[in-house]
């Protein structure tokens, strides 16, 4: 079980990892365009605050492979939890705000991992 809840795991920091390309490279490009659903000047206008959320993203993907790699298991999952929990409260902020799809791309997938961490 703790296998399946360190893939959880890798999986969630790589979406945020994708998240942060998204936002922070491409977010004026046409996949960033189709993602978000938004038109050029949108997104030129927004590009210094995608950018900014972007990075945070990337602050909590580097959170969750920390909490993969640390040597410590105890630790490890206190790290593992944390960033998971800031990914779902992240997630449920943004479906409140922004779109309710970002409950289901964002806030249960780490869901789901916080449940197989706790269960292994």
């Amino acid at each position: 079980m703790n296998s399946i809840a360190n893939i959880l795991v890798a999986l969630v920091a790589l979406l945020h990892v994708y998240f942060l390309v998204l936002e922070m490279f491409l977010w004026t490009k046409p996949l960033g365009l189709k993602t978000f659903r938004q038109s050029l000047e949108k997104a030129t206008d927004s590009a210094v605050l995608a950018g900014n959320q972007g990075l945070y993203n990337g602050f909590l993907a580097a959170g969750l492979f920390w909490g993969l790699a640390h040597p410590a298991p105890s630790f490890a999952f206190q790290i593992k939890a944390f960033f998971l929990i800031c990914v779902i409260v992240a997630g449920l902020y943004g479906a409140a705000t922004v779109s309710r799809r970002i409950l289901l791309v964002q806030a249960a997938p780490a869901a789901l991992a916080l449940i197989a961490l706790w269960l292994a």
